[in-house]
């Protein structure tokens, strides 16, 4: 049993995706949070697809991945707002359009005979390949949105609990939903490095969602929320190197099994409380 869990972390590879998960835990853990309690889990799957076309971009070009992500993301943003202004379209709609059609761009792109290997990378991730730059970019943006998220507390409180009384607070809802994109989308970009465009919603959403299931109020939750967002990826990780098994799969599965733990556990605990005394 002790060789099971040390011998993992003889491997530098698996040292370093350990570390990567850890601290994107820590971010998904409390920004997810908020991305549940705001409602917008489906513009965070709409970020994520809308940089593939970007990275390929980059692949294409010989440039970080970084700054084709970001690229990404800035064409995405723009063009959802733009159709979303759009009138008789529901919001909806168009965002699934204009995600749908930059999806399929990307993978067109990244069919092109030019694109290097590892198509397969930016669609789900390398976690193993992780190295030291890629883990000091995450240690910055967990830095920059932790800080964010102690600052804008009080604010995203107000907001996103009562939006209708947040006005009389002088606080303007749509100032701190744009603040809470802007937190999702570097969240996002540094999230994609090791679990890909298909994969990363899962670590920035799943956490926050288990944790909803456990508990109703915000501080628990995000506690909650952070344990799950850490020791669930470092399980599919142990899972990924003893079963040789791709390590952004086993990571989402091993988010996906602690959800619907928590969702089996959830459901006796409600159908208990609806039986009268």
């Amino acid at each position: 049993m002790i060789d099971w869990i040390v011998d993992p972390l003889r491997e530098p590879f698996v040292a370093r995706a350990l570390v990567e998960l850890a601290l994107l835990g820590l971010v998904s853990g409390t920004l997810g949070c908020w991305v549940v309690f705001a409602g917008i889990s489906y513009g965070a799957e709409s970020l994520a697809h809308s940089m593939l076309p970007g990275l390929v971009a980059a692949a294409l070009l010989g440039l970080p991945l970084v700054a084709g992500g970001a690229t990404g993301l800035l064409v995405g943003a723009t063009l959802m707002a733009l159709v979303g202004r759009v009138p008789r379209l529901d919001s909806d709609v168009g965002v699934a359009v204009v995600i749908t059609g930059l999806f399929g761009l990307g993978v067109l792109l990244g069919l092109a005979p030019e694109v290097p290997a590892g198509l397969n990378g930016l669609l789900f991730g390398d976690l193993l390949a992780v190295g030291w730059g890629e883990i000091a970019t995450t240690a910055g943006a967990a830095l920059v949105i932790g800080a964010a998220l102690w600052v804008l507390h009080p604010s995203f409180l107000a907001v996103f609990f009562d939006r209708a009384g947040a006005g009389a607070l002088g606080r303007r809802p749509g100032a701190f939903e744009v603040a809470l994109a802007l937190l999702l989308a570097l969240a996002t970009l540094v999230a994609v490095q090791a679990l890909g465009n298909l994969l990363v919603v899962a670590m920035l959403v799943g956490p926050a969602a288990t944790a909803r299931l456990l508990t109703r109020r915000l501080g628990p939750m995000m506690a909650v929320a952070t344990a799950v967002a850490v020791v669930a990826p470092a399980c599919g990780l142990y899972l990924s190197f003893h079963a040789e098994v791709a390590g952004g799969a086993a990571v989402t599965a091993a988010l996906c099994a602690a959800f619907l733990l928590a969702l089996a556990v959830r459901l006796p605990l409600a159908r208990l409380r609806a039986v009268p005394a």
